[in-house]
Formats: C-alpha cells, sequence, structure tokens
C-alpha cells in the first residue's frame, strides 16, 4: 500500500502521521503498519504511528496512537497535538474535543511557546490512583509515593493513570541505567502488572520546573512523552512537591511543555505540534516493511524554531 504521511514532533516525541479518516484497515494491519513505519532501521522511523480518525457526536474528530512495538495506547498527549493541528487544518478550526481510545481529550489553538512555534493546548483527565483498573496488584488500592517492592526496593513510586499507567519516581538525579531497568521489568508484563506500565523518573528542579526521563511501554526510552509529563505533574502536586493551579515548566530530553495540574486530577499541557517534513512511502504489510520513500516537502522554518526551543530547554 501507499501511504502519505506528515512526520511530525510534540516536545521531540516523534511520529508518522496519517490522515485515516476514510481508511480501513483491521487492528492488525494497524499494528503492522506501525511497526513499518516506526521502524529505527526504516527509511521514515518514529516512537509510534499517529492516525487522524473521523469524529462522532462529542468529538471533532479522533486520535489513535500505536508504539513503535504495535500496541495501541490509550492515548498520547505530546500526540494529541499533532493530530489536533491536523485536525484543525483539515476542518478550518482552532479547538475540538478529540476522542481516544479510552477517553476524550480537549485541544486548543495555543499562543506560540515562542516565535514560530505552533503551539496547541490540551487538557486531559481525571487522573486516576485506582490501582484496580490497571491492574496492579499487590499494592493495596492506591500507590503515592511508596516502595513498590516487587518492582526495586529502592525507590518510591506514584502510580497514575491519565489513562495510560504511568509509575512516577521522584529522584535526586536520574539514573538511566536503573530506569531502562526497572522500565524493561515492567515491559515483561509479570503477573502483577499484566498492561505494562510508562516509567519516569523526574528531578524536581525548583518549585516551577520538573524533569523527566520515560521508559515508554512499547517503546523503550524516549526523548518525550506526554502522558508522563502530564502524571509527574500531578504525582508531584498530590506528593506536595509543587503546588495544584500553577503553571510548571516540564523539562524533557526533546524541549518542553509548560503543564499545570488541578486537585480535580485534570490537567493541561501547553506544547508545540511541529510539522518536520511530508512524505510518501510504500508498505509491505505482510513483511512490515516500509521502502520507496519520496519526501514531498521540508518544513525548515519549523524545525529551526523548535531546535531553539530545545536548545534553551537543555
Amino acid at each position: 500500500m501507499e501511504c502519505r504521511f506528515i512526520k511530525c514532533h510534540g516536545s521531540g516525541n516523534d511520529f508518522p502521521l496519517i490522515d485515516a479518516r476514510t481508511l480501513d484497515l483491521s487492528d492488525d494491519d494497524w499494528a503492522r503498519l506501525a511497526r513499518a513505519l516506526a521502524d529505527r532501521a526504516g527509511p521514515v522511523g518514529g516512537d509510534g504511528l499517529l492516525a487522524l480518525t473521523a469524529g462522532d457526536g462529542q468529538a471533532a474528530f479522533g486520535m489513535r496512537m500505536f508504539n513503535s512495538d504495535g500496541s495501541e495506547a490509550e492515548t498520547c498527549l505530546n500526540g494529541v497535538r499533532c493530530v489536533a493541528r491536523a485536525g484543525f487544518e483539515a476542518l478550518g478550526i482552532d479547538q475540538a474535543t478529540v476522542r481516544l481510545k479510552t477517553s476524550h481529550a480537549t485541544a486548543a489553538l495555543g499562543a506560540p511557546l515562542a516565535e514560530g512555534v505552533y503551539t496547541i493546548e490540551e487538557t486531559a483527565g481525571p487522573a486516576t490512583l485506582d490501582l484496580a483498573r490497571w491492574p496492579l496488584t499487590g499494592a493495596g488500592e492506591r500507590l503515592i509515593d511508596a516502595p513498590l517492592p516487587m518492582l526495586t526496593p529502592d525507590r518510591c513510586f506514584t502510580a497514575v493513570a491519565i489513562p495510560n499507567p504511568h509509575l512516577v519516581a521522584f529522584v535526586t538525579t536520574i539514573d538511566e541505567g536503573e530506569l531502562v531497568r526497572v522500565g524493561e521489568r515492567c515491559e515483561t508484563a509479570p503477573d502483577w502488572l499484566p498492561n505494562r506500565a510508562n516509567v519516569s523518573f523526574v528531578e524536581v528542579r525548583d518549585a516551577a520546573t520538573l524533569f523527566v526521563r520515560t521508559f515508554e511501554r512499547g517503546v523503550g526510552l524516549t526523548d518525550s512523552c506526554g502522558s508522563a509529563m502530564a502524571a509527574s505533574t500531578y504525582a508531584a502536586c498530590l506528593t506536595g512537591r509543587i503546588a495544584f493551579d500553577r503553571e510548571v515548566t516540564v523539562l524533557n530530553r526533546g524541549g518542553l511543555v509548560r503543564a499545570r495540574a488541578t486537585p480535580a486530577a485534570m490537567v493541561t499541557l501547553h506544547g508545540n505540534a511541529t510539522w518536520e517534513w511530508e512524505g510518501v512511502a510504500t508498505v509491505d504489510l505482510a513483511h512490515e516493511r516500509a521502502g520507496d520513500l519520496r519526501v514531498l516537502r521540508h518544513y525548515d522554518a519549523e524545525i529551526a524554531a523548535w531546535s531553539r526551543v530545545a536548545d534553551t530547554a537543555r
């Protein structure tokens, strides 16, 4: 099949994005398409695949997000911003409710983070602390800044679903080796965590600044994960490290977002939706391979604008 897409990113979390409003694929074929296009060894690559889908009675349009291993995520908040931009441009609107796999988010064109940076404000939630919904067994009904002995005895975690499941640990200094070991343990889908989880180590830089590093379920160590930044912001407020209803800067390897969590467990992210290039590729679904890539357009000004933001964030 021939597939046209936009290569895009939200805070360095990169994806090929397809307008799939009229595309009819089985779930198995979506997984194959994601593995083919998001393969880092292939001509496109990405943390996953985004699809702009048709709306319904509540939402102007929808989003599906498939990780690079082909698994479908409940949401991807960096991806929501990218899909929202595509939906806005396709429908000629600047705000919408977006249908996700198991929930909805709201998105609106926002004030630019910096000159030349297309910016979306999105709100998701409410976040939940109910471990039975993951499920995560053997840790009680909730886990708030407490050890999870079956994972590691040396860290305290806060477990938040928004709606992706996240384990958030606040650390003085991030040890990426440890983060990978913990994340890979969750990736094995042990009996107590059958649906796996995203794992984030978070540094509280000051009362209004977090730095988040995430091992993402179905992806691995990633420069940025939007739902992880939302979950980390809510967990930081919940544990008294930062204040509710205060805008904070959340830094990551890919750049930054502005975030705000409320006592009602809603989280708003203010971040970029950057187009890098547009292309067409031929995808062999049976063999999960992409080839014959043709790049139709580069968005050099957008790339340069975001590079300035990311350089400042670092």
